[in-house]
């Protein structure tokens, strides 16, 4: 694919109105939600996700006195945001799904930082669904990279670090393969028939974090993979540029 040039089959129109290559129109509005560290709203296409982190001072076991922060995450949809039928609340038992999405979210997360330089402190992202329209998962990392930052600049002002830690920008997208055929940033419609899905973490100088592959259909060619991933990369370097403007109107140093 030539960078500007659109290929034919990219400019073929999706029953969205996008190209096969188009990221749907994303947005985020910092400081969403007041009295938390790092909250963060995500508009992306249909789906909107609310991203909130947490601060405690306390560490799991494996890693009290070692100097050493955490970062985890957990991840839930909200009953009526599928819009199909009202989704079960979890209630002490976490189903398969979602615990599976927030560790997802939580390793990718871990990657952003040095964690010795939060202290002995837990930052829990609280990633809440309110509509789904597909690529609950990559919106839910998307935000809550951001609501991890914005904390960041909480510990400072607080006087709970001397300096801002030093981090890296990360991004994740969902890509589809239909018929030998690739499409990015998949909503709910598109994800339901796809073949192969595919869910892409990397940072801003292109390295991968986590990739996730899943057969539904026809199984995936190891070039129409390479093909997939390295335009997941390129989409998600579109992504971190979106995220780069959110942190510098929050005055966050990068």
């Amino acid at each position: 694919m030539t960078a500007g040039k659109p290929s034919r089959k990219e400019k073929q129109v999706r029953d969205n109105n996008r190209t096969a290559y188009e990221l749907r129109p994303i947005a985020f509005v910092a400081d969403y939600v007041r009295n938390v560290p790092g909250s963060v709203l995500c508009e992306q296409g249909n789906t909107r996700v609310v991203a909130t982190a947490t601060v405690e001072d306390r560490t799991p076991f494996f890693l009290r006195k070692s100097g050493q922060g955490w970062v985890t995450a957990e991840y839930a949809m909200l009953p009526g945001s599928s819009g199909n039928q009202r989704i079960l609340r979890e209630r002490g038992k976490i189903n398969n799904r979602s615990g599976e999405i927030q560790r997802f979210i939580a390793r990718a997360l871990r990657t952003v930082l040095n964690l010795k330089e939060i202290g002995e402190r837990t930052i829990t992202l609280d990633a809440d669904v309110i509509q789904a329209d597909g690529s609950t998962r990559c919106a839910s990392l998307n935000a809550g990279f951001l609501a991890l930052i914005l904390s960041l600049k909480y510990l400072v002002y607080e006087q709970m670090i001397a300096d801002f830690p030093g981090f890296q920008f990360i991004a994740a997208v969902s890509i589809g393969v239909r018929d030998k055929e690739i499409l990015v940033d998949l909503d709910y419609e598109e994800d339901s028939r796809i073949d192969n899905d595919i869910n892409i973490v990397s940072n801003a100088d292109g390295a991968l974090i986590e990739v996730q592959s899943f057969c539904e259909g026809s199984p995936l060619s190891p070039d129409l993979f390479q093909k997939a991933l390295a335009l997941g990369i390129e989409k998600n370097l579109e992504i971190v540029a979106i995220q780069k403007k959110v942190l510098e109107s929050a005055g966050i140093p990068f």
